[in-house]
C-alpha cells in the first residue's frame, strides 16, 4: 500500500502541488489523470522518493520515504516517461547492471531475475540487441523490467503508453492488467480512455489541487446531473412541446432541428428519472412515429473537463 498525505512542493513562490492527501492499496490499478503542469509529475517524483517535498508524508509498505528512503524505494518500482537507458548496452548488459545495482550481488541470482523479467515483459528475443536499436515499443518494455526488478509491491507508471503505435499500446496495457493482480500500480497517462478501461480507480489533480478520487463509474454517477434524451419524431413539432411538457420528470426540452418529414428534440431529465417508457408511450398517444431515440450522458472525458476546468477558473 502506498499513503500520501498533505503532501505539497513549493519552488521559490510557486506551489506546484498543494496539500494532496490518497491511498493507493494493494492490488489495483490507479489512474493519475491532470492537465500539463498540473503536478502529476512532481508528485510521482516525489512518491518515488526523486525529489523531497516541501511538507508531508509518504508512506510506502509502512515505510516513510522521509525517515526510511532506502527500505521504501525497495517497495517502488518506477517507470518514467523517458526510461533513463544506456544506448550502447544490449538489454541483457543493462538489466544485468541494473540488478547489481538493485542489491543482487550473485551473478546467478542476477541470472534468474533477468530470465525472470524478460519472461514477463515479452523481450527475451531482444536480449542481445543494444538498447539504441530498439523501437519505442521495446524501449519501454525494457524500461518497465527495469522497475519490475526485485518485484516491488508499488509500480509507478509515467505515460507508458505515451508514443506507441496501436498495437503496442494494447500489449503495454495488457502487461498493466497483468501486474495489477499482485502489485499497487499508478498509471499516469493523457489518454482517458485508456484510464477508464484500465483502472479501478481515478485520481484527478489539477493546479497541484486534488480535485477527484473515486471509480469511474461512481465519478460518472455522480456528476451525470441530468439525462438527456435525444428524440427525432416523424412529423413537424407542432404538437410535441405540449405532451412533453406535461411527463413530470422533464427537467427541460429544445427543439434542435425541424424540416418537412420529421423534428429533432432534446428532452432533459431530472437526475436518476429514466422517462424513456413514459416518454415512448407519450409520443405514441400523440401520433408520433419515433425515428430515433439516443440517451445521452456525460463521458470520463467531460466529467475530466469539468473538473479541470472549475480547479483552473
Amino acid at each position: 500500500m502506498l499513503k500520501v498525505t498533505n503532501l505539497s512542493k513549493v519552488y521559490e513562490e510557486k506551489t506546484v502541488v498543494d496539500n494532496i492527501t490518497f491511498e493507493a492499496v494493494d492490488n489495483r490499478i490507479y489512474g493519475f489523470l491532470g492537465p500539463n503542469g498540473a503536478g502529476k509529475s512532481t508528485t510521482m517524483n516525489m512518491i518515488t522518493g526523486y525529489i523531497s517535498p516541501t511538507k508531508g508524508e509518504i508512506t510506502v509498505d509502512e515505510y516513510s520515504m522521509l525517515k526510511n528512503p532506502i527500505a521504501a524505494k525497495k517497495s517502488i518500482g518506477y517507470l518514467p516517461e523517458f526510461p533513463p537507458l544506456y544506448p550502447d548496452m544490449t538489454v541483457y548488459e543493462y538489466l544485468d547492471f541494473a540488478c547489481g545495482i538493485k542489491g543482487f550481488k550473485k551473478k546467478k541470482d542476477r541470472a534468474e531475475e533477468i530470465e525472470r523479467i524478460m519472461a514477463l515483459t515479452d523481450i527475451v528475443d531482444v536480449e542481445d540487441y543494444l538498447l539504441k536499436a530498439l523501437s519505442k515499443g521495446y524501449k519501454q518494455r525494457v524500461g518497465l523490467a527495469m522497475a519490475l526488478i526485485g518485484n516491488p509491491k508499488n509500480i509507478i507508471l509515467d505515460e507508458p503508453s505515451s508514443g506507441l503505435d496501436p498495437k503496442q499500446i494494447v500489449d503495454i496495457r495488457n502487461l498493466i492488467k497483468k501486474l495489477g493482480k499482485d502489485h499497487t500500480v499508478i498509471v499516469s497517462t493523457h489518454i482517458l480512455s485508456e484510464a477508464e478501461a484500465l483502472c479501478d480507480e481515478i485520481i484527478i489533480i489539477s493546479d497541484g489541487k486534488l480535485v477527484a478520487l473515486n471509480t469511474s463509474e461512481d465519478l460518472l454517477y455522480k456528476y451525470n446531473q441530468t439525462q438527456e434524451i435525444e428524440l427525432v419524431l416523424k412529423g413537424n413539432s407542432s404538437r410535441a412541446e405540449s405532451f412533453i411538457k406535461n411527463i413530470s420528470d422533464v427537467d427541460d426540452y429544445k427543439l434542435i432541428s425541424e424540416d418537412t418529414d420529421s423534428c429533432r428534440i432534446l428532452v432533459t431529465s431530472k437526475k436518476d428519472c429514466d422517462i424513456r417508457e413514459e416518454l415512448s408511450l407519450a409520443c405514441q398517444k400523440s401520433g408520433y412515429t419515433i425515428l430515433e431515440l439516443n440517451v445521452k450522458s456525460m463521458s470520463l472525458e467531460d466529467v475530466y473537463l469539468m473538473l479541470t476546468r472549475k480547479v483552473e477558473e
